[in-house]
């Protein structure tokens, strides 16, 4: 059984890569194979009761990140429809591709270390549609934002979901992981960034023409001005909003959305309707691509029958029996969060390793936020990030193994290697 279900998951997998070759869309693939791996497992198992306690557990957990991705997606669409970036590319004055690269990951690392990768990328790639003409070079840097945001989220405790973990399960403290991760997701950042800008040389940047229909809806300075900081408040807020309530992030982005509809509503009471509609948050949710939220559903559903079989857990004893080393051990961790979702990874191995072994701020520990942080860039669909990315941007999976792993591995290595030098000679 364990067999079969690893071979259709191999197979899944292969089916969202050559999705352009194949011709057939990711999401239809992703639902087919949580339905077949689901399908086979409760048929092997004896205990449906135990079975449906599984799956709505996964249920649970896909359906909360899936409600939040809808949120911000919603809040970022509300923005854009009021014109609301323009408060940004307004004040970019570059004109070369190179120096609005490295902008554009510098701001995505420390907004990602604020709010989220997740919330980040769905920000920033929605940014570049204002500001890129090119589909080229959108996609290039939508890359560059996933290697960012990860890079960024990994630093603090609220920028990664694994992170986040960690952090609630005791295995690292907020201060000491921001102090031994900084430098490291860093230069994870600036080596691809260095690579990128030496290619880009000095081509232009090319701004999207304006459309007639921009011009009839055109918005004031105040309505841009509030409803832009207004969805930056509310996505900065949400970290604030689980530490104080402990509730869930996808709860404090619902809150946020019905605040941010409320004051849409308010703003555009007396407006004639066509123009209204036009800036509705109603219509902002028939805007967002639901599609890539399909996949986000196939994708987690699948991965969780992985976990729930013990697979995930399995290879990482066998790593740790096979390999010995724990620093190899980890990084090798952190290249297969590339392939399967970094959360499960991370929690087989804190079920693996015992806080009396490896106490809290330990080498493990750090080592494991950073790897499983940053080693899903490597791959389009190894993080949420780059899930986001791949639906916002419609990025072809060998486009992005051709363009961007290279990058995002050699950015991997070089801080990795860093911070097991930093932790020899400090500790």
């Amino acid at each position: 059984m364990l067999t079969a279900l690893i071979v259709i998951f191999v197979l899944v997998y292969a089916a969202i890569a050559l999705e352009h070759p194949l011709r057939i869309n990711k999401s239809a693939s992703a639902l087919l194979g949580a339905g077949l791996l689901w399908t086979l497992y409760a048929l092997s198992q004896s205990d449906a009761h135990l079975v449906g306690e599984q799956l709505n557990e996964s249920l649970m957990t896909t359906a909360q990140i899936v409600f939040f991705l809808m949120g911000a997606m919603t809040i970022v669409e509300v923005v854009d429809a009021h014109n609301g970036f323009e408060v940004i590319t307004s004040k970019i004055k570059t004109k070369k591709l190179s120096t609005l690269m490295w902008m554009v990951g510098f701001v995505s690392f420390f907004l990602s270390a604020i709010l989220d990768n997740l919330t980040t990328t769905i920000v920033m790639v929605s940014l570049m549609k204002k500001l890129l003409e090119q589909r080229e070079d959108r996609l290039f840097f939508a890359g560059i934002i996933v290697i960012a945001a990860n890079a960024g989220g990994a630093w603090t405790p609220i920028g990664d979901v694994t992170t986040t973990m960690l952090w609630i399960g005791g295995q690292i403290t907020a201060l000491e992981i921001m102090k031994g991760l900084f430098i490291p997701s860093l230069i994870n950042l600036l080596v691809p960034l260095t690579v990128t800008a030496f290619i880009l040389g000095n081509r232009p940047v090319i701004a999207p023409q304006r459309s007639d229909a921009d011009a009839l809806f055109e918005t004031s300075s105040f309505e841009r001005n509030l409803m832009f900081f207004s969805g930056l408040a509310i996505l900065v807020l949400v970290p604030v909003f689980k530490t104080l309530t402990h509730l869930p992030p996808f709860m404090g982005i619902l809150f946020g959305l019905g605040v941010l509809w409320l004051v849409g509503d308010v703003v555009h009471r007396k407006e004639e309707e066509l123009r209204k509609q036009r800036l509705t948050l109603a219509r902002a949710l028939t805007r967002i691509d639901m599609s890539s939220i399909v996949f986000f559903i196939g994708i987690l559903l699948s991965v969780a029958v992985l976990e729930h079989t013990h697979v995930l857990t399995d290879i990482a004893k066998w790593l740790d029996t096979t390999i010995g080393r724990q620093d190899v051990i980890v990084m090798v961790i952190g290249l297969v969060s590339a392939v399967v979702d970094n959360v499960p990874l991370v929690a087989a191995s804190m079920g693996m390793y015992s806080l009396e072994t490896y106490p809290p701020d330990s080498f493990l520990w750090e080592f494991l936020a950073y790897c499983a942080g940053t080693g899903g860039s490597i791959l389009i669909i190894g993080s949420a990030a780059g899930v986001a990315a791949m639906g916002l941007e419609k990025i072809d999976f060998i486009w992005y193994v051709k363009k961007i792993s290279g990058l995002a591995l050699i950015g991997y290595l070089a801080g990795a290697v860093f911070y097991i030098a930093e932790y020899n000679l400090l500790h």
